[in-house]
């Protein structure tokens, strides 16, 4: 089973969903969410700061044993260095126990050897995948197979919707 991430933040508001799923899936097995509040500022380079203790906090509902990997929407590491992102701080944090896949929608220009663009259905703008635990190709071939025919696979499209439905 996978499990994918995302917060969406309004105020000092944080609400953070979580699909599990197999990799071929269009719809989700579990779907999980928590709100927080309290939540820290964005800083430039230690995005981790802000999500991380939100995942973190969600993933006390869940019960990893069956847990493949898990799917976050950023980057594992912020540059060729591996210099941790939130990505690689979850992985620490989770005792290196389970492998993480960055999928970002953005590019992160300081980072070139340990991401792999992926284009999906016949869009010119690639995803962004990095990961740790595991190998970047597989982690690659994964995502490139998820369902869905746009460049944005299903289900996390899906979850991006869950994060800002009712807020």
């Amino acid at each position: 089973m996978i499990l994918a991430f995302d917060t969406y933040y309004f105020n000092d508001t944080a609400k953070t969903v979580a699909l599990a799923f197999n990799w071929p899936d269009d719809k989700p097995h579990a779907v999980y969410t928590e709100t927080l509040t309290g939540i820290e500022e964005y800083v430039p380079g230690a995005f981790y700061r802000r999500e991380l203790p939100c995942i973190l906090s969600l993933l006390k509902q869940i019960d990893l044993t069956d847990i493949d990997c898990i799917i976050v929407d950023g980057f594992v590491y912020l540059d060729d260095n591996a210099t941790h992102g939130l990505g690689a701080h979850l992985y620490e944090a989770l005792n290196q126990k389970t492998p993480i896949i960055g999928v970002a929608k953005t590019n992160f220009a300081t980072i070139e050897k340990l991401k792999v663009p992926v284009l999906r259905g016949d869009s010119k703008n690639p995803l962004y995948v990095t990961a740790i635990g595991t190998g970047l190709k597989a982690a690659v071939n994964n995502v490139a197979m998820m369902h869905g025919s746009y460049r944005i696979p299903t289900l996390l499209r899906e979850l991006d919707r869950l994060t800002k439905d009712g807020v």
